[in-house]
């Protein structure tokens, strides 16, 4: 077997390496565009973690590695005029240089052959081989030969970075922030040698363009540098090399090999310098690509190859999720110079999803005590001494009159399980468990101000008098037995109205027989293809309507509710007013955004004057209709209406997504919907919820302590464990009150 390698990188190399071990009769060459001392960029890192692969796949390039290695267990954070260490992390480093030296003496001596200042050009033959790895970077012409068979694409992020290095080395991995007359410039920094570090400096365009730095020689990018920088740098220099100003490529691949062409690291994939190393990525391929040879053996390349992207895309995937949601904490640093540096610096090191609380916890345990103080004398608590350090989410936040015992809220959830809208037994064992559970705040399911705005018969209402009632009495028995205060959530479903519970077929209309009604909407236009017709709501539609609303709140009051919340989202009515995929009208409610929030403005308004004026109002909205082309409602739209909604009285906005068009394609994740919620936190200046996919009381310290959110919404977890924020406050050591009729069974708390 013939394997040709294009890119003598660390991908070509090392997979040469394993390769040769696993099969010496592989006949392996490595084409090189560049000579033999060329090398771009300067230190390469690693975490402990990576490194514990490579002495499995290699041990002796793993040895050699290491013995090279400048390892530190710190980051160090310089903001604001401090500096803040984080210990227990585990990196290692070192000179590019160095690696590509022993990777291809490792190579040439297992037997493969390295020739150098061999460059592949666009339109020029592949050379032949039963197997061609294009692993030769970022811009790879192998890729662009096949790009229709790669369906390659390329995002340019938008901030400015310039790769250089620093002539001593820093103790430990290095952020710094700092804040000039152009704007914010961050440098991430460690050491890869006795002395040298590894210096790359980043900014928004905004800021590159005010510095001028957009006609800057690399001479002169260095002068800069050292200058901002020179209280880090104390009197040494930084160093260029082919240190241009560039924008970082994410790339991604809907396939990585077509035939016997496969791509690798760079070529198939990037990810952030701020979560990791392309190096990392690349050699874990070629790991991948070994394994894949191991199990299907060298005659059969396409099942080797396809195995290969079966084993590896779920890895990459998770790591490019983790890289964007970090590059796009960089990108959006600014917003985040108001915070004091020890929240910031837990913001910092939770950014990627990948370190939440506990992790950091388990990692450096006096940084994480450090933060729980700081952030119960930032809640009020008052406390001293070590009780002082409660973790966030058990802290109290007061919203107008109402003050909530922790942060912990459960999610309205439809229970679809309400006779002609008069909530039941069921409701009052669903809303009562959760509230004794400890949560403080339970907020109840969508309620519906008319039985024609009801999502399916089963849905809940408050437009009868006896709704009141039965209402009054699920809220007096969570008064009764716990300390949560209890929320309801005011809606009308409108287009996705008159639809069968989810159980008895999924998005499936009612008939005429079933007793299905007439549904209204912005615009006549169905939810999907076989969904009801909506009329499209004329004025005297838009005034009854919001009359209901009126009375609905009043009847909140009237039942003891201690807070109310709008429904703006999920693609229910005043949802599909604001989405321009649902409201197609061309008078004064359609067309621009300032027209499309027209109508939930004024119910909102209504609302806000009949409900009590020291009690508070949450929204919840969609931040986002997830269109992969860009239209629909988007974060910036979100950012707006958040702003008049504080304007005219809303407390918080209970921050959700889509449910306006079924072509929605929503980027499901860990916590995927609170970067939206800390855009509207910081740019609309209100506090939020935050929802979706916060899974554990941990999900929810981290975004609290981090400062993207005010409050943590839970939805399916409490579902699983009605008494999920006492359990949680036992693990965490915090002593919650627990219903005396359950004392017997209370748990001592985890000593802190």
């Amino acid at each position: 077997m013939r394997i040709v390698a294009i890119g003598g990188g660390p991908a070509g190399l090392y997979f040469g390496i394993l390769m040769k071990q696993a099969f010496p009769e592989v006949e392996i060459e490595i084409l090189e565009r560049n000579r033999p001392d060329d090398t771009f960029g300067f230190g390469v890192v690693f975490s402990d973690e990576t490194l514990s692969f490579f002495e499995d796949a290699d041990p002796v390039s793993a040895a050699l590695i290491r013995a090279r290695f400048r390892t530190w267990r710190e980051i160090e954070t310089r903001f604001r005029g401090e500096r803040i260490v984080s210990t227990g992390h585990g990196f290692a480093a070192i000179a590019r240089t160095e690696l590509l030296a022993i990777l291809r003496q490792r190579a040439q001596a297992l037997g493969c052959t390295i020739r150098f200042e061999r460059e592949i050009v666009a339109g020029q033959d592949l050379p032949q081989a039963d197997l061609v790895i294009g692993c030769d970077g970022v811009n790879s012409i192998v890729r662009e030969r096949f790009a229709a068979d790669f369906g390659a694409t390329i995002d340019l992020r938008p901030n400015r970075f310039s790769w250089l290095g620093a002539d001593f080395a820093l103790p430990a991995f290095t952020f710094i922030f700092e804040e000039t007359e152009h704007g914010l410039f961050q440098v991430h920094a460690y050491p890869f040698a006795a002395r040298r570090s590894t210096w790359i400096v980043e900014c928004s365009e905004a800021t590159w363009r005010d510095a001028k730095l957009d006609r800057a020689t690399q001479v002169e990018t260095v002068n800069f540098c050292e200058r901002i920088f020179a209280s880090h740098l104390d009197g040494h220099r930084l160093l260029a090399n082919h240190s241009v100003w560039r924008q970082f490529p994410t790339v991604r691949c809907g396939r990585w090999h077509r035939g016997n062409v496969v791509l690798l690291g760079d070529a198939a994939h990037t990810a952030h310098y701020s979560i990791g190393s392309g190096t990392k990525l690349a050699m874990e391929d070629a790991i991948a690509l070994l394994a894949a040879f191991r199990t299907h053996g060298t005659g059969n390349v396409p099942a080797v190859l396809a195995a290969y992207e079966d084993d590896r895309r779920v890895d990459v995937a998770k790591l490019q999720r983790a890289a964007q949601t970090s590059l796009e904490w960089f990108e959006n640093a600014s917003r985040y110079r108001v915070q004091e540096p020890l929240p910031f610096v837990f913001n910092l090191m939770t950014r990627s999803k990948r370190i939440t609380y506990d992790n950091l916890k388990a990692r450096d345990p006096r940084l994480v005590e450090r933060v729980d103080r700081h952030f119960s004398g930032r809640a009020g608590e008052g406390l001293d001494g070590p009780s002082a350090a409660i973790p966030p989410a058990f802290t109290p936040f007061r919203a107008r009159s109402v003050e909530l015992a922790n942060r912990i809220v459960v999610s309205p959830m439809c229970q679809y399980s309400a006779e002609e809208g008069t909530v039941n037994d069921w409701h009052l064992v669903h809303l009562g468990s959760r509230a004794i559970g400890g949560a403080g705040l339970v907020i109840a399911e969508m309620t519906n101000v008319e039985a024609e705005g009801r999502i399916s018969p089963g849905c809940a209402g408050l437009y009868r008098d006896e709704h009141r009632a039965a209402w009054k009495r699920i809220v007096d028995f969570t008064h009764r037995h716990s300390a949560a205060k209890i929320g309801i959530q005011l809606a009308h479903a409108g287009r996705k109205a008159s639809m069968h519970r989810p159980w008895e077929g999924a998005d499936l209309p009612l008939t005429a027989e079933e007793g299905a009604w007439q549904t209204l909407g912005p615009s006549a236009d169905p939810f999907r293809p076989g969904a009801p017709v909506p009329k499209a709501m004329d004025r005297t539609d838009m005034d009854r309507i919001r009359t209901e609303f009126v009375r609905a709140t009043r009847w909140s009051a009237e039942a003891g509710f201690d807070w109310l919340e709008l429904h703006m989202a999920h693609g229910y009515l005043l949802s599909s007013f604001l989405s321009p995929l649902a409201n197609l009208r061309r008078d004064e409610y359609g067309g621009a955004l300032e027209n499309r929030m027209r109508y939930p403005l004024e119910v909102f308004s209504a609302v806000r004057e009949a409900w009590p004026a020291e009690l508070p109002m949450s929204v919840r909205i969609s931040a986002t209709d997830w269109m992969t082309d860009g239209t629909g409602f988007t974060p910036g739209d979100a950012v707006v209406v958040a702003r008049e909604l504080k304007r005219l009285g809303c407390d918080l906005i209970d921050v959700s997504s889509a449910g306006n068009s079924p072509a929605s394609k929503p980027d499901y994740g860990r916590m995927y919907q609170v970067p939206f919620a800390e855009k509207i936190r910081y740019e609309a200046g209100i506090p939020v919820m935050a929802v979706g996919a916060i899974l554990d009381v941990d999900h929810a310290n981290t975004v609290l302590a981090a400062g993207r959110a005010d409050l943590a919404v839970l939805a399916r977890p409490h579902l699983a464990d009605p008494y999920l924020t006492l359990h949680a406050a036992t693990r965490y050591g915090v002593d919650l009150a627990w219903p005396p009729q359950y004392l017997l069974g209370k748990p001592k708390p985890a000593a802190l």
